[in-house]
C-alpha cells in the first residue's frame, strides 16, 4: 500500500434547486455532465490524463444504469477511462472521494474526478403490486378477448394509487421509521426543543443569505435553454423570511399531536450535482497543480437505525481514533442539516458523558463544537439535500472556506440512513 495521500485540487457544483422547481426537467446524468463538464473548463484537465470517474448518486435514474459512466461519456472522458456509481445514502459524495483515496493507496491511479449527482424531483411514482400483475398479463394475453378481460379488470384505483419512491427511500426497512420519525426520537432524548429547531433553522438561512457571494464561487450557471434565455446562477433554497417566528407556524410533519419536526426545520429535497478533481500528492506537485486542501483521514461508523441521526458522533469518534484529531482541532465543522434536531443532538450527544461512554466507551466525551465554527456558510435547511451529492459539497464548501480564511482543518460528517454515520478530516493548503 501506497502512503500517498489524496489532494483536493480543485471542484465546481450547478445551483442546488428545490424539488420540482428549476431542474424538474434534467435528468441526474444531465446535471452530473454539466458539474464534470465545468469541472474541465475551470481545471484545464486533459481528460485523458484522468484514470477513473466515481460518483456517488442514490436515486439513480432508470434510464441512465451505472449514471457514473454515463456522465464520463456525455462530458468528453474517454471511453477507455472506466467509470462506476456508488450508492452509501446521504455519505455517497463522500464515499466517492474515500474510494478514489483507496485506490491512490493501492496503486490502481492517480487522477480522478468524483462527486454526486441527483435528481430527487425524477424519483419516479410506482404501480402497485396489484396493477403490475394485470399489465404483465395485459403484454401476455394473445388473443383479443384475452386483452379485453384483461382491460376491463382494471380499476381505478391502480392508477390513482400510486407507490410515492421518494417516501419509500425515506422510511428505514429495519426500524420502521422513516428518516423524519428518527429526528423526532433523538431530538427528544436529547431534549431538543422546537423553538431550538426553527431557531437553528432560521440561522441557516440567514449565513446561506450572508454567504451568496462566497458560494458563487463554487457555483457554474445553468443554461435552462438551448437560446440561453435564462440562467440558473444561485441556489433557490434561502429564504429571507425564514424567520423563528414564521417557522413556528409551521405544522409538525411525522407526529402531528407531539412532535417538533416540519418542513421548515428539516433540509430541502433539492436537484443538483457537484464534480470534484481529486489526485494523489506527488501527482498534482509534479503537475505543479494548486490545490485546495487534503484527506487527512477519515471514518465510517454504524449506529442504531432508529437512531441514525447520531451516525456521525460514531463516526468522528472512529475517525479521532484513526486520526488522532479531535473536535477541539477542526477550525471548521460542517455536519450536514438533515434535521435541525438531529444536528442540535449531535452537538448535545458529543459533549455529553453519559451518551459518549455508554455509546463509544470512552472516558471522556468526544468535546464541545463551537457554534461559530458550524456550518458557516448555512447549511442543507437553507441549501438544500441532494443526498448523493452532499457529501461532496461538504468538502468543496469546507475547503473553499478555509483557503479564504488562510488554511487550518476542518471536520465534515454526516448522519447517513440505516444507521450510519461519515466522518472526514481536511486540512486546507
Amino acid at each position: 500500500m501506497s502512503s500517498e495521500r489524496l489532494v483536493i485540487v480543485d471542484g465546481v457544483r450547478t445551483p442546488f434547486a428545490k424539488m420540482g422547481t428549476a431542474f424538474a426537467d434534467i435528468g441526474a446524468e444531465e446535471l452530473g455532465r454539466l458539474a464534470v463538464s465545468g469541472l474541465l473548463t475551470r481545471t484545464g484537465l486533459d481528460p485523458e490524463t484522468v484514470d477513473e470517474v466515481i460518483f456517488g448518486c442514490v436515486a439513480q435514474p432508470a434510464d441512465a444504469a451505472n449514471v457514473a459512466r454515463v456522465i464520463a461519456l456525455k462530458a468528453g472522458i474517454p471511453e477507455r477511462v472506466p467509470a462506476f456509481t456508488v450508492h452509501r445514502n446521504c455519505a455517497s459524495g463522500c464515499e466517492a472521494i474515500t474510494q478514489a483515496f483507496e485506490k491512490i493507496s493501492a496503486g490502481r491511479g492517480e487522477v480522478f474526478i468524483v462527486g454526486g449527482t441527483e435528481n430527487m424531483s425524477r424519483v419516479p411514482l410506482l404501480y402497485r403490486e396489484r396493477a403490475k400483475a394485470k399489465f404483465m398479463r395485459l403484454s401476455r394475453a394473445k388473443s383479443f378477448g384475452q386483452k379485453l378481460g384483461t382491460f376491463l379488470s382494471f380499476r381505478p384505483s391502480d392508477f390513482l394509487d400510486p407507490v410515492v419512491g421518494l417516501r419509500l427511500g425515506l422510511e428505514d426497512p429495519v426500524s420502521g421509521l422513516n428518516m423524519g420519525q428518527t429526528a423526532e426520537l433523538i431530538g427528544r432524548e436529547a431534549g431538543v426543543t422546537r423553538r431550538m429547531q426553527d431557531a437553528f433553522s432560521a440561522a441557516s438561512h440567514l449565513r446561506a443569505l450572508a454567504a451568496r457571494e462566497r458560494l458563487a464561487e463554487e457555483i457554474i450557471p445553468v443554461h435552462l435553454d438551448p437560446a440561453r434565455r435564462k440562467i440558473i446562477d444561485e441556489d433557490n433554497g434561502p429564504r429571507d423570511d425564514a424567520t423563528p417566528e414564521r417557522l413556528a407556524r409551521l405544522r409538525t410533519v411525522f407526529e402531528k399531536k407531539t412532535g417538533t419536526v416540519t418542513a421548515g426545520n428539516s433540509s430541502q429535497i433539492t436537484d443538483g450535482a457537484v464534480a470534484l478533481l481529486v489526485m494523489s500528492e506527488s501527482r498534482a506537485q509534479k503537475e505543479g497543480r494548486e490545490c485546495l486542501g487534503v484527506l487527512e483521514g477519515y471514518a465510517y461508523a454504524g449506529c442504531d437505525p432508529a437512531r441514525m441521526g447520531l451516525g456521525p458522533v460514531h463516526a468522528i469518534h472512529e475517525a479521532e481514533k484513526r486520526t488522532g484529531l479531535a473536535i477541539g482541532d477542526a477550525d471548521l465543522v460542517e455536519i450536514n442539516e438533515a434535521f435541525a434536531a438531529q444536528v442540535l443532538a449531535v452537538i448535545e450527544s458529543a459533549k455529553s458523558a453519559e451518551y459518549c461512554s455508554q455509546h463509544l466507551g470512552r472516558s471522556a466525551p468526544l468535546g464541545e463544537i463551537d457554534p461559530n465554527k458550524l456550518n458557516v456558510n448555512g447549511g442543507a435547511i437553507a441549501l438544500g439535500h441532494p443526498v448523493g451529492v452532499t457529501g461532496a459539497r461538504l468538502v468543496l464548501t469546507s475547503l473553499k472556506e478555509l483557503g479564504r480564511r488562510g488554511g487550518g482543518r476542518a471536520l465534515v460528517t454526516l448522519c447517513v440512513g440505516g444507521g450510519q454515520g461519515a466522518a472526514l478530516w481536511l486540512k486546507g493548503a
